[in-house]
């Protein structure tokens, strides 16, 4: 835990300045720990990983563009692999950043091949070589996810599907139902994460693992 304290500790002022930059939107804040009605943290085709049932879910709202999320999501792994039976992940998009809505698509089509997290982990470590606020190079992004396992025809055959617009259309509904207005946005157990660091994101999930004792 001390080890990984550390290494948590050692992102946070890198996390400051780029989650800076991944800002989106306005300066609305997330309202804490209150559900908004009708809205849901989890929806039946959101991506997971780790034990359906385990004590603690951490549900991230994430831009494969934004580089806070590129930051974040090692620290997320490193507490799945610390918690391995008790903590949860789940992914809802926020693809605020121009280009991101394909490749969110990408990535929906990769779950349904059973090939999600390493097309997902492939985008977000080779970000730098696709993402750009202004000028996404979405063909590198292809030629990314494919090397990843994405089978593109597949993919191109669904990517405008109505399935497909119906899911961007609930992940938009839901993110202005939760007012998310920057990546990554936590919540752990249905509580928001209201201070934005790999440290804050930890403790509450010891807080909850606590708590389900």
């Amino acid at each position: 835990m001390l080890i990984l304290r550390k290494r948590i500790r050692s992102l946070c002022l890198c996390f400051v300045a780029l989650f800076v930059l991944s800002a989106c939107s306005n300066d609305e804040s997330t309202s804490a720990n209150t559900l908004p009605e009708g809205a849901e943290l989890e929806r039946d085709y959101s991506p997971s990983m780790g034990p359906a049932d385990a004590p603690v879910t951490i549900v991230e709202f994430l831009d494969p563009a934004c580089e806070a999320c590129r930051a974040f999501y090692p620290y997320v792994k490193e507490i799945m692999k610390r918690h391995p039976q008790d903590v949860r992940l789940v992914l809802r998009y926020a693809p605020f950043h121009q280009g991101s809505d394909t490749v969110v698509r990408m990535l929906e089509a990769a779950s349904q091949q059973n090939v999600y997290v390493p097309v997902l982990e492939a985008l977000l470590i080779q970000q730098q070589e696709w993402a750009s606020h202004h000028a996404p190079n979405l063909d590198r992004a292809w030629e990314i996810a494919a090397a990843a396992g994405l089978n593109i025809e597949k993919t191109k055959a669904i990517i405008d599907s109505s399935e497909m617009n119906a899911l961007i259309v609930q992940e938009g509904k839901d993110l202005r139902a939760f007012k998310v207005d920057k990546t990554p946005t936590f919540y752990v157990n249905g509580l928001a994460l209201e201070k934005h660091s790999p440290d804050h994101l930890y403790q509450l999930v010891l807080d909850q693992l606590k708590s389900a004792e």
